[in-house]
């Protein structure tokens, strides 16, 4: 079994955040940081990781996701306050 991964990205001001899945999530902040894929996080520069969760399996992770993706913005920020109140930059702990 894979681990599966539920982030939240945002951008230097912390205006937008996005949230997604991955199964690698060193790839997938690298290719946010880098601009590799078109689309909502290239056009609003969502290159800072401040938030992820850990999943056993792709269903509970792709379920996470969605409801995270149907809630209001202030939910996610309590998430992100609670494990990262600075917005710190959780991947540069990666590289």
């Amino acid at each position: 079994m894979k681990t599966m991964y539920v982030y939240i990205m945002t951008n230097k001001n912390n205006t937008v955040l996005y949230v997604g899945v991955t199964n690698d999530l060193l790839r997938r902040t690298w290719e946010h940081k880098n601009n590799i894929l078109e689309g909502f996080s290239k056009q609003y520069n969502l290159h800072k990781l401040v938030y992820f969760e850990t999943f056993p399996d792709e269903i509970s992770a792709i379920t996470r996701e969605k409801y995270l993706k149907k809630c209001y913005r202030k939910t996610k920020e309590k998430l992100i306050n609670e494990k990262n109140p600075q917005w710190n930059d959780l991947s540069e702990n990666f590289y």
